[in-house]
């Protein structure tokens, strides 16, 4: 009896992990150190270089210096009244596309969405140039935009007209998604009690996307917040906050003001970001288990109408990407319009850019051959695997937090924590693997996203059974989920190499002369006054990157073929 006594009375002991569940526990504490160092440290970096000094130049002191400037105040408030002007003008015109698209039978739906996709390949720089051929000094619109009554295309009126070129392939996919989740039900019981088209738009159609457009706004703001290459090239004396940072930081070599300015372009970016968060906690599902997809039924008058518009829209995407390519062409502007390929020569040859041409697609095969891994591995451990509890809130909240940090901010920070002496990983400063790194941190969480998403709609039952049968967790993940899911990684590998092919922002502080990239010699051609060689650049990279994206397709349609038959009961 006592010796029973003992054995209940003793504490149970520990059950020990099984090496594969260390593994994943190891595996998932190298995410964690990766966002870390790649992500919170850099932005640690910058508050304390914007915290840092002595005296007059410490803490709070930057901050009143900053705001005590007529100058840069100034630039706080062109950022916001520009970014609230631009999401003002795409929303209402991204909303009627996105509801031709869902709503209307008009024809050649495919080909108008596709061209929509026009800006996403090239460099936000490229609507700004083509701005300067349309409506520049020596633009063949001149005297049209000039009649309208602005004095040029450099000021406040070429931002706003660039940014709603590159802003609106953004918004429109969020529309598209939120108007494509509608209950047919809603809109039969409305036509039975007699209610009206307008009514039915008001009561049924805008509720419904209530919190797309809420998200739609959002997204518009901080990337016209946030991006740099138009301001700098249409911006003219018009100065914003993201001009600020460069100026303070290349011009002036000030990295505590350009840190402060750093911050506060953080700013908005982080409201945005924490409003949508809570919106998104306030949605509700549209679709029940008992939902009818609504079908769209032919209405002449309106369809008419639809493709009007969206042609109208895309005629205007044409226009703008289409005399890039042009004058990318010509041989001088305006004097000699024939064709020639000088300003390819100029840019590639002349200007010895060739090489950056190489270090852009170095970059952007390393980016996505690397992120897509270390997302889809990251985002595997978190929703497929248990233990190691109070890490997964922190990589999950980390994993998100690279939506809400403009380019400007991130790389400003590589700077300040990769290039200080006493950090053992100086040696990466001005490398192309530092590049790499940035921009898989830079767009990490769409990544992050999507693959989730295709995680949750795999059933959970597939580790279960591999549990209860002691099968580790990497044969599962390599034999049942990476087949299942890999249409979804070539989507975001071909996410991340076009991004890495276009970025500039997150990544104009870290180049060096054996590392420049093709989009940040854009930059610079643009700006030595190179209009030419910069749309030639600016071409190539967008070809690339369209020739790039057909390619991915290609495999999709193989690797669908190999993979995915499964889907098809047919078969």
């Amino acid at each position: 009896m006592a010796a029973a006594a003992v054995v209940l009375s003793a504490p149970p002991q520990r059950q020990r992990l099984h090496w594969s569940d260390r593994l994943a526990h190891l595996l998932l504490g190298l995410i964690l150190l990766f966002l870390a160092l790649g992500l919170v440290s850099p932005l640690l970096a910058i508050l304390s270089q914007a915290l840092g000094g002595t005296g007059e130049k410490s803490g709070w002191a930057n901050f009143t210096a900053y705001l005590a400037s007529p100058a840069l105040l100034q630039s706080l408030w062109n950022s916001v009244w520009v970014s609230v002007l631009v999401t003002l003008i795409v929303i209402p015109l991204a909303f009627t596309f996105a509801y031709a698209l869902t709503r209307s039978c008009m024809p050649f739906k495919g080909l108008l969405r596709t061209i929509t996709l026009l800006p996403l390949l090239a460099p936000s720089l490229l609507s700004a140039i083509s701005l300067i051929y349309w409506f520049g000094n020596q633009g063949v619109a001149k005297d049209f935009w000039l009649a309208l009554g602005f004095s040029g295309i450099y000021g406040a009126s070429g931002i706003v007209l660039a940014e709603c070129f590159a802003v609106f392939p953004h918004v429109l996919m969020v529309l598209v998604t939120a108007l494509t989740l509608a209950d047919a039900r809603l809109y039969e019981a409305a036509d039975a009690l007699g209610t009206s088209t307008l009514r039915k738009f008001v009561t049924i159609t805008l509720p419904g996307a209530k919190y797309g457009l809420i998200s739609a706004a959002l997204v518009s703001l901080t990337l016209v917040m946030t991006d740099f290459g138009i301001p700098k090239v249409v911006g003219g004396n018009f100065n914003v906050l993201a001009t600020d940072v460069f100026k303070l930081v290349i011009g002036q070599q000030d990295f505590q003001r350009g840190a402060v300015v750093a911050l506060l372009l953080l700013t908005p970016a982080v409201l945005t970001f924490v409003v949508d968060f809570f919106v998104q906690r306030k949605q509700t599902a549209m679709l029940s288990a008992r939902a009818v997809a609504l079908v769209p039924t032919p209405a002449r008058g309106f369809d008419l109408a639809m493709t009007l518009f969206c042609a109208l829209i895309c005629a205007l995407m044409l226009a703008m990407f289409g005399m890039a390519v042009f004058a990318s062409f010509a041989k001088l502007w305006p004097y000699n319009l024939t064709p020639s390929l000088s300003h390819y020569i100029a840019g590639l040859v002349d200007a010895e850019l060739d090489q950056a041409m190489v270090n852009s697609l170095k970059l952007a095969f390393g980016t996505a051959t690397i992120g897509p891994v270390l997302v889809f591995v990251g985002a595997y451990l978190l929703e497929k695997t248990r233990g190691l509890d109070w890490a997964r809130p922190v990589i999950r909240l980390l994993a998100m937090l690279p939506m809400a940090v403009p380019g400007l901010v991130l790389g400003l920070g590589y700077i300040f924590f990769f290039n200080a002496p006493a950090n053992p990983l100086n040696f990466l400063y001005q490398t192309g693997a530092l590049l790499v790194l940035c921009t898989i941190v830079h767009f990490y969480t769409t990544g992050h996203l999507t693959v989730v998403t295709a995680l949750k709609a795999i059933d959970a039952e597939f580790e279960a059974v591999s549990g209860s049968l002691k099968v580790p967790f990497y044969t599962t993940f390599w034999r049942v989920t990476v087949p299942i899911c890999l249409p979804t990684l070539l989507d975001v590998s071909r996410y991340f190499f076009i991004n890495a092919m276009t970025t500039i922002s997150a990544v104009v502080f870290l180049y060096s002369p054996d590392t420049k990239l093709a989009s940040v010699a854009i930059l610079n051609l643009d700006e030595a006054g190179d209009t030419g060689p910069a749309a030639a650049m600016a071409v190539l990279i967008a070809g690339t990157s369209l020739i790039v994206t057909l390619v991915y397709l290609g495999v999709g349609k193989l690797v669908e073929r190999r993979t995915q038959a499964w889907r098809n009961p047919s078969r």
